[in-house]
């Protein structure tokens, strides 16, 4: 009986456990959207001088819960904003003032953009000869995806919208000679 109760011990420890083919994984808990975000109000506000004047150009941006607001793939808002530019004269009066959403530069836009874009940016660039320039940017939320823009202002207060394909770490003028180069070596 002795040998009979030892043999059972021996056979029962060798028998090990049985190998399952049950895969255990950490359960996938679905990101809830947050609340919207949305970017901090902005103003700037700088001296200009121009056509030998000088202006104060003052651009502000507001989030906007008026306007419609923009879903990423995983479903979470973003508040849209309205940007105001004002360019004044040293007395006072305005020169120029207007109001952008992202709806008044819907034909820049691709339909990627128009439907998940935020109009993000809008900075003063630069003035030279009869025109004020400024950065215009809308972009993907938080993301380095964006659409350039460039704001043109004549003397006149006319504004020109157009998208902006020159690299800013280029100079105009070097892109021009870097062309003439490679036309005068391609022997064009």
């Amino acid at each position: 009986m002795l040998l009979l109760a030892g043999m059972v011990v021996v056979l029962a420890a060798c028998g090990g456990k049985k190998k399952s083919n049950d895969i255990i994984a950490p359960r996938i808990v679905k990101v809830q959207p947050k609340e919207p975000i949305r970017m901090q109000p902005y103003l700037d506000e700088r001296k200009v001088e121009w056509i030998g004047k000088t202006y104060f150009v003052t651009i502000s941006r507001q989030p906007s819960d008026s306007l419609p607001m923009v879903k990423d793939e995983t479903g979470q808002k973003y508040v849209d904003n309205v940007f105001s530019l004002k360019v004044s004269r040293k007395d006072g009066s305005v020169f120029y003032t207007r109001t952008f959403t992202k709806k008044a530069l819907t034909q820049y836009l691709d339909d990627d953009f128009n439907k998940t874009g935020v109009f993000e940016g809008l900075v003063f660039d630069k003035a030279e000869g009869d025109y004020l320039f400024f950065g215009a940017s809308v972009g993907h939320p938080q993301s380095d995806e964006y659409i350039p823009l460039v704001f043109r202002l004549s003397r006149m207060g006319e504004l020109t919208i157009k998208r902006d394909t020159q690299m800013d770490s280029v100079p105009e003028d070097q892109v021009n000679s870097n062309q003439q180069a490679t036309d005068e070596d391609e022997g064009v």
